[in-house]
């Protein structure tokens, strides 16, 4: 498939949404993105019913197979990566009419996987960029956190720990960050999260629950992650559907998979039926077994997320500031990425590490960077 009939396969499904919005406003014509959101602001149309509204009518559906995906992997030329981010990025804005951003609170480094996973920096005593010395944030210290980053017109943060507490640590972040704020919440812990609660952290109103599979080639995963095993995450990623709470799970890319694996890993989310796909470019940290394994270019996540974006048309796409490089993040936003994570407002009272490279997004200029492309940050102002 060329990139001109994923063109006509895009404009074709534009026309179908305006035409299946104009029908259900009972009016003439909408002919275009912009008449589009404005029917939808003044007839008090929330994103949810809108996204209702496609999917009742199969309009949220893949533009691309897995063998044009895989085939979209190949691309060289700069136009057709200009006219990939072109394609992927419209396709954003039909279902999202501004870009999420996320804040971060780590609740502990000090993780019981053995060995470590090769990568990571995060983990006390992993690397000297990273966070080195153990820590547990007290309560007190996240609720301060949640309390800045709501201050600050942030809606959502992410709380993520080490491995070794059955999930209790974030189920006691939630809580905390809960009890304080009105923020949307997404909780990391990886595999470490018993069945009993995963429930808990719904009862606790959780919003999103991460477990990122990483890479769903065996070998690949065995290779940089030898202390836990692939189907482990799987299973957490089928009690997190089981309970019916939002899924996030997303890809380590530029760790030694193939193209193949990138499609079939994507796939293979399809089937989950997830609702959020992290796109993490792999970045070398000091000291560890990898720190010398080649980085993942801004380039390669980016054509990655456009790719990602075509074939999940209405779901979150995340580009972490960590992983793409904050300077960078305008990549993943013209690619069609619609969260930028991982981004920390200046009144934010902990020293936050990435998790993937050391350095963070500030948010004055994570929003700079996306009001400079004419998008929209989702923050609120004060």
């Amino acid at each position: 498939m060329s990139l001109g009939e994923i063109r006509n396969n895009f404009q074709e499904l534009n026309s179908k949404i305006h035409k299946i919005m104009a029908e259900d406003f009972n009016i003439a014509e909408i002919t275009d993105e912009t008449s589009l959101a404005e029917y939808i602001t003044n007839y008090d149309y929330t994103n949810e019913e809108y996204v209702n509204l496609l999917q009742k009518n199969n309009l949220s559906n893949s533009l691309i197979t897995k063998k044009q995906a895989l085939e979209l992997f190949s691309i060289s030329k700069i136009a057709d990566y200009l006219e990939l981010f072109s394609i992927s990025s419209q396709l954003r804005d039909l279902f999202f009419d501004s870009i999420e951003i996320t804040s971060t609170i780590h609740i502990t480094n000090i993780c019981s996987v053995v060995p470590k996973c090769k990568y990571c920096g995060y983990a006390a005593g992993t690397s000297t960029e990273g966070y080195v010395k153990p820590f547990r944030t007290s309560d007190e210290m996240i609720q301060n956190s949640a309390k800045a980053i709501q201050s600050s017109g942030l809606k959502r943060v992410s709380c993520s720990s080490g491995h070794g507490y059955d999930g209790l640590e974030v189920l006691r972040a939630l809580k905390n960050v809960k009890k304080v704020s009105n923020l949307k919440v997404l909780v990391n812990a990886g595999a470490d999260l018993t069945e009993n609660c995963i429930i808990h952290l719904k009862n606790n109103n959780v919003d999103t629950i991460c477990c990122n599979l990483e890479s769903i080639n065996e070998n690949v995963f065995n290779s940089v992650k030898p202390g836990e095993k692939l189907q482990d995450r799987i299973e957490v990623c089928e009690n997190i559907l089981k309970h019916e709470v939002e899924l996030s799970s997303g890809l380590l890319i530029g760790i030694g998979e193939s193209y193949e694996d990138r499609v079939n890993h994507l796939n293979f989310l399809k089937d989950l039926n997830v609702q959020e796909i992290p796109i993490m470019g792999f970045n070398p940290y000091k000291n560890t077994p990898m720190e010398h394994h080649p980085k993942c270019s801004a380039l390669e996540q980016a054509k990655t997320i456009a790719i990602t974006r075509l074939m999940f048309p209405n779901i979150r796409i995340t580009s972490p500031t960590p992983t793409i490089g904050a300077e960078l993040m305008q990549y993943a936003l013209m690619a069609g990425a619609s969260n930028v994570a991982t981004v920390i407002p200046d009144n934010h009272p902990m020293n936050i590490v990435g998790v993937g490279s050391p350095k963070t997004g500030n948010l004055n200029n994570v929003c700079k960077m996306i009001e400079e492309l004419g998008l929209k940050p989702d923050i609120i102002c004060k």
